[in-house]
């Protein structure tokens, strides 16, 4: 059994600086809903843990203003459920209620969900597992070793920003959604604050698969904002999975559209369940610019997404999938409009 202390931390700065003290060994914890599963599995092995979920103020929403702000540790739940969040921006209330079980929901943080790793079964079973070593190959958890899933079962890996390294899809629902909307995720660290827009918080796998995040060791964190904008009342997440609930995507669409009557203005569009990283699909957004939405333009835009797509053996399904997820989140979208 491996020893393992415990701090629980009164403020951010004093949590970043506990981090430093145990030089990586360390890990930050709120509502455990992932870390747990990642310590369970061998994949995470820290030898302190830093609950941060009693430090007040992380937990704070707030609607005024020019942006909305999501302290970390707010819970998927309330964020969902916060009256400005479901009214204006859909889109980023249904990624969270999409998400997991109502259980769940309840005690996983928002600054927590931006972090999950991926559900890939070789990087969840294979290298540094107690029961399968040597079995399976992951790049991701042994870096150098190899990746199973390339020429193995892989219907529910990525099609979109794989490498010969890696093909495992990103996770989460609520990153989608916050591509979409063009968040950032505010940082702290030992060298203090930054802010990252969320399209550069996340990695392609390239050939260091194992780094999954721009983030700089120790660093926590600590909020998540979304610039105010018209987008978010014409917006939705439209998500396919194997079961109806407490499932992950096979392929999801974050969408928000901006209109004049029937004619698109602007539109943003971002994918799950299809890409190594949340994905923002540029060119489905130009296919539908300053156009008249109509459901065989949402499918050319769908369809438009898929370009570079790179399917395996078993997954080729979810281009055609993923594009008409696509269309049917801007038909909902455009129904929305003010």
């Amino acid at each position: 059994m491996q020893a393992l202390s415990y701090t629980l931390a009164s403020s951010a700065e004093a949590a970043v600086a506990q981090y430093a003290q145990h030089q990586g060994s360390a890990r930050y914890i709120a509502g455990g809903t992932n870390l747990y599963d990642l310590m369970k599995l061998g994949i995470e092995r820290p030898t302190h843990l830093i609950d941060v979920s009693r430090i007040v103020g992380m937990d704070t929403i707030k609607t005024e203003g020019d942006i909305l702000r999501f302290g970390a540790r707010a819970l998927m739940t309330d964020v969902a459920y916060e009256p400005m969040v479901r009214e204006q921006y859909p889109v980023l209330s249904e990624s969270l209620l999409k998400a997991a079980s109502q259980q769940l929901r309840n005690m996983a943080t928002v600054g927590g969900n931006i972090l999950q790793r991926t559900r890939c079964m070789y990087f969840r079973n294979g290298a540094g597992s107690s029961s399968t070593v040597g079995r399976y190959h992951c790049n991701k958890r042994a870096p150098g070793s190899g990746c199973s899933a390339v020429n193995g079962l892989d219907r529910t890996q990525a099609v979109l920003g794989t490498s010969e390294a890696c093909t495992a899809v990103a996770p989460g629902d609520w990153p989608v959604a916050l591509m979409a909307m063009d968040a950032s995720v505010e940082l702290l660290g030992s060298s203090g604050q930054r802010i990252v827009p969320i399209g550069d918080f996340y990695r392609l796998p390239g050939d260091t698969p194992q780094r999954d995040f721009n983030l700089e060791e120790g660093e926590l964190v600590t909020a998540i904002t979304v610039p105010k904008t018209p987008l978010g009342r014409a917006s939705t997440y439209h998500k396919i999975r194997d079961r109806e609930s407490f499932a992950f995507a096979l392929a999801s669409a974050a969408v928000a559209l901006e209109m004049d009557g029937t004619t698109i203005r602007s539109a943003r569009i971002a994918l799950g369940g299809v890409a190594t990283t949340p994905w923002r699909s540029h060119a489905a957004e130009a296919v539908v610019a300053g156009s008249a939405l109509t459901p065989e333009l949402a499918l050319r835009a769908g369809r438009s997404a898929f370009h570079d797509a790179r399917p395996g053996q078993h997954n080729a399904f979810k281009v055609d999938l993923g594009a008409r997820v696509i269309a049917d989140a801007l038909l909902i979208a455009a129904q929305r409009r003010a």
